[in-house]
């Protein structure tokens, strides 16, 4: 096809007759932008007729033509200007993409059906992290609630265990270690509330005596389980930066862990080693390993094993605040656990603290 520049058809072959379903009389005289349909029209507009004016020529431009019933027909258009005796006239070569069309709309329409599924997954990502959110605040809130009448029980209970007879002696005893595990409880609950919507745990790390800190706390792991035998291993000597009390809560939820899992007839063996840049805590056991599955999310919230009994289970938030006060720490938290060997958890972090 050859039209001016305005786009009036001057010369138009059969085949694009054909594809219109216009004689050649009918369509030499009409403007080639008026075959167009309206998004083509818009197209020549803004587009066709400036490019062909900057550069001279467009190539493979997509345009749907109107067929005389008023049916779309894409087509892929190229042009190019050239002289037509002393005019300029443009030469228009074209081809049918009906294949080319379905695949562009296909796409489109793939495209669209993707964004629906990527806009669902994050609006149900976010209704998650809504909910989570909604329940670690409040984990926190109750927690925090609970501590003032677990505290009123325990004064309760102190102030009655002066002047108790020796048959409400057990009684009492038993009263307050419920609410020493109770308490134990809120402060697991307060440092995953923490750990999860907060800033993470805190620590006040001082210069210590690595052995000395550890020693004190299983002396007090060994009066709070009386029928339980509790070793503590020292290995070379030094001193360390560490928050005491953090270590402390290390080895009461790992002491307590290989308690409630491990063999009631072994002992549980607490090590506390001292190396040049490192020191370590570890806490093995025997008895029946931990399944692989589990070993590999142990250290995550709400995760539990299958203990002896139900005397000293929790919610699951143990092996994860150790996990969260090893990384306080700038350290890590491991676990072995084997048939022959037993299960050792071992917390390591650094001897200092840099500046």
């Amino acid at each position: 096809m050859r039209t001016s520049s305005a786009g009036t058809v001057l010369r138009v072959n059969q085949t694009f007759c054909r594809w219109v379903g216009y004689t050649t009389e009918e369509l030499v005289g009409r403007r080639f932008q008026d075959l167009l349909s309206m998004g083509g029209r818009l197209f020549h507009e803004t587009h066709w007729a400036p490019l062909l004016q900057m550069q001279g020529s467009i190539s493979e431009v997509k345009l749907d033509v109107l067929h005389c019933d008023g049916t779309k027909i894409p087509l892929v258009v190229n042009a190019i200007r050239v002289m037509d005796g002393s005019a300029e006239a443009l030469e228009i070569a074209a081809y049918v993409a009906r294949d080319r069309d379905a695949y562009e709309r296909e796409l489109i329409a793939s495209r669209k059906r993707l964004e629906a599924l990527v806009e669902e997954a994050n609006r149900l990502e976010a209704d998650a992290r809504d909910r989570a959110l909604f329940a670690e605040q409040m984990i926190g809130i109750v927690s925090h609630d609970l501590r003032n009448p677990l505290s009123a029980i325990g004064l309760g209970v102190s102030l009655l265990m002066r002047d108790c007879t020796n048959g409400s002696q057990n009684t009492l005893t038993r009263i307050n270690r419920s609410v020493e595990r109770a308490n134990r409880l809120v402060s697991d609950l307060l440092d995953f509330t923490l750990a999860r919507v907060g800033s993470g745990l805190s620590i006040e790390v001082h210069e210590i005596d690595f052995h000395d800190a550890v020693s004190r706390a299983v002396e007090e792991l060994v009066d709070a389980y009386p029928g339980r035998s509790i070793h503590h291993v020292c290995r070379a000597e030094g001193r360390s930066v560490a928050d005491e009390n953090r270590l402390a809560q290390v080895i009461g939820n790992l002491v307590s862990n290989a308690i409630a899992y491990g063999s009631p007839e072994a002992p549980v063996t607490v090590t506390s080693w001292v190396g040049p840049d490192e020191c370590s805590i570890s806490v093995h056991n025997v008895g029946a390993p931990i399944p692989e599955a589990l070993r590999t999310r142990i250290f995550e919230p709400m995760t539990r094993g299958a203990g002896h009994g139900d005397t000293q289970r929790s919610v699951g938030l143990g092996l994860f605040i150790v996990s969260e006060i090893a990384k306080a720490h700038g350290g890590t938290a491991s676990v072995t656990s084997s048939v022959a060997t037993g299960t050792r958890f071992t917390v390591t972090f650094p001897r200092t603290r840099s500046p």
